[in-house]
């Protein structure tokens, strides 16, 4: 049941809304410290080389990967020229209508996900899945389905 847009949210919502935000920042936060530990690159340059990666060798406009990766426009031309410069995607122009330019992920930029995945494995169980219950995943999975539609 959802309420109607002309109610203002009450406390309990407001507090739950700045929790959401603070738990999401701080694990995200986690993560970015494991990854630095480890000598790999931001979470951003994953979540790129993922993207890159479920592809599967068709390559993506800047575009597509700034919606599949939530990133600001200007945020994820940067990232993405810094990892081309890093050797782990290349741009290439798009054949149909050779303006456009198409990202690929190279086998460096596979390797390197693969080597980040563990870190980021790790991250995900121990601050996230041993905190808490199965039940409680999958209703956090439900409620969290409710707000970010697919």
């Amino acid at each position: 049941m959802t309420k109607r847009s002309e109610e203002l949210p009450n406390e309990v919502a407001i507090n739950a809304w700045a929790r959401l935000h603070r738990t999401s920042s701080t694990a995200l936060e986690r993560v970015e410290d494991r990854l630095k530990k480890s000598g790999h690159p931001p979470l951003s340059w994953y979540d790129v080389l993922l993207e890159l990666r479920r592809a599967k060798g068709q390559g993506l406009r800047l575009i597509e990967i700034e919606k599949r990766t939530l990133l600001a426009q200007y945020n994820a031309s940067r990232l993405v020229d810094r990892i081309v410069a890093a050797g782990y995607a290349e741009k290439r122009k798009a054949q149909e209508d050779g303006r456009g330019v198409l990202v690929y992920l190279t086998s460096a930029g596979g390797n390197l996900l693969d080597e980040m995945w563990p870190t980021y494995q790790t991250a995900i169980q121990e601050d996230f899945a041993d905190r808490l219950t199965e039940r409680d995943i999958e209703t956090l999975f439900k409620i969290l389905a409710k707000l970010l539609p697919d």
